[in-house]
């Protein structure tokens, strides 16, 4: 709740998870996957608002790295991929998390989860399994014949699509380094124990670069990455005190990573990754060389000489950047007659909707009108119409599902003046405005919405 003498009121670094997920389903956000079944964990599906808020983070990740910047380009790659991409990688061998069961409930957890020889589940002390180690890969197979020739693993990460082509890309766009490729899509892990919302879960989406440089250009481009990435979150509105740049520590780090930070969150359960920024070195271009036998080497004319590029990786998982803007947004307040008022403070560019048309009444008298100024606006813009129960209460709708601005058509519009009113979500602040210059007006309002 905003604490109206300035900054965070004691206790309000965020709002709970169980709110969160309940402002969701009841508003059209995310559902839980398969739900008239009982649901499957790990598994979420994001409904009319959700799907158009998760496809204005992708847009704007895409804008700022892709098409504001001259040095990178896009790709799509397959989700299913030759096999052997995965064990040049190393997934087929270490992709692996260490699983234990409680034996009086039979529960499964991540052993490196558990903070004592109590089971979450039942509260047994000393029932848990020796760790074994668990592959999180999904595997599935191509063909008729399910046999080991027909094996094939849904992507457990977008990145191995961009390496495997980087000589196609290389060739195709005539890129000098450094350049890089950027990629939006679908990974899948088998999580032991997905849980917290969509924080964690066997279906996710990505957005993932890999960068490559020369490798004495590779910790200075590191630091850059990391510079405009936290640039990224600060452009579209995330609180800079509920973000943090964490630099792992050498027993964190993978063997190949020379450094590796995370940018992390003040999520509801606290701070947690919301981004990995690694120097991931030679590593995977060599070893896709390595078990494909092409040369994935970049000749450098200049320099003259042969050399297997450095890579920079920014990744972000798009779920759990939703799931940080829309708990950075949440806010409650106190209005004048004491009622609690919902906001979605987001960012106009990442709210699903971008402005609400209402007409005062279901007047006859006004909905031809209204329907008129509805046509207009959502020729550019995501627009809601919304006629159902009072003025108010639409307002208070509109607010809860983070929409920027709405526009009231009222009877002074038909009878007088031909104009409507823009509210605005944050102020509630209201101006009129002729129909007439009704689109200017928003666009005026809608800063950095494309």
């Amino acid at each position: 709740m905003t604490d109206k003498k300035g900054g965070d009121a004691a206790g309000d670094a965020r709002v709970d998870m169980e709110t969160l997920v309940s402002l969701c389903k009841r508003r059209g956000f995310i559902f839980q996957s398969s739900e008239i079944y009982g649901g499957l964990a790990g598994a979420w599906d994001y409904g009319p608002l959700g799907v158009e808020m998760k496809n204005n983070v992708k847009r704007a990740w895409w804008r700022a790295n892709v098409q504001e910047r001259d040095d990178m380009v896009g790709l799509d790659a397959a989700i299913l991929m030759h096999p052997e991409v995965w064990r040049a990688s190393g997934h087929l061998d270490t992709f692996t998390d260490p699983m234990v069961d409680c034996r009086a409930c039979k529960s499964r957890f991540r052993a490196d989860e558990l903070d004592s020889d109590v089971c979450p589940s039942c509260g047994q002390r000393g029932t848990f399994t020796e760790p074994r180690m668990f592959n999180l890969m999904l595997r599935t197979f191509v063909g008729p014949v399910q046999d080991d020739a027909a094996t094939v693993y849904l992507r457990p990460e977008t990145a191995a699509g961009i390496f495997v082509n980087f000589e196609n890309v290389l060739t195709t766009t005539r890129r000098k380094l450094p350049f890089g490729v950027a990629q939006v899509g679908k990974s899948f892990r088998n999580e032991i124990t997905p849980r917290n919302f969509i924080f964690r879960t066997r279906e996710f989406e990505q957005m993932e670069i890999e960068y490559f440089c020369h490798p004495e250009d590779a910790a200075r481009l590191h630091a850059q990455w990391m510079r405009d990435r936290m640039a990224w979150y600060a452009r579209f509105g995330m609180k800079a005190d509920r973000l943090r740049l964490r630099a792992h520590t050498p027993d964190e780090l993978s063997h190949y990573s020379s450094a590796t930070s995370d940018v992390e969150y003040l999520f509801p359960i606290g701070w947690a990754e919301l981004e990995g920024i690694a120097n991931r070195g030679n590593f995977d271009l060599t070893q896709h060389a390595k078990f494909s036998g092409k040369d994935l080497n970049y000749y450098d004319d200049e320099r003259k000489e042969h050399i297997v590029p450095h890579v920079i990786e920014p990744s972000l998982g798009v779920d759990r950047c939703l799931l940080a803007f829309l708990a950075d947004a949440y806010d409650e307040e106190v209005d004048e007659k004491g009622e609690k008022r919902v906001v979605l403070r987001l960012h106009p560019q990442i709210a699903p909707v971008k402005v609400a048309v209402l007409p005062l009444s279901r007047n006859e008298k006004l909905t031809p009108t209204a329907r008129d100024v509805y046509a207009r606006v959502r020729m550019h813009w995501m627009t809601q119409y919304d006629d159902a129960q009072s003025i108010g209460r639409r307002y208070r709708r509109q607010d809860e599902i983070g929409t920027p601005l709405c526009v009231t058509v009222d009877f002074q519009t038909v009878e007088e003046d031909q104009a409507v009113t823009i509210r605005e979500r944050d102020s509630m602040a209201q101006v009129r405005v002729p129909i007439a210059g009704l689109v200017e007006a928003l666009r005026e309002r809608l800063v950095d919405v494309g």
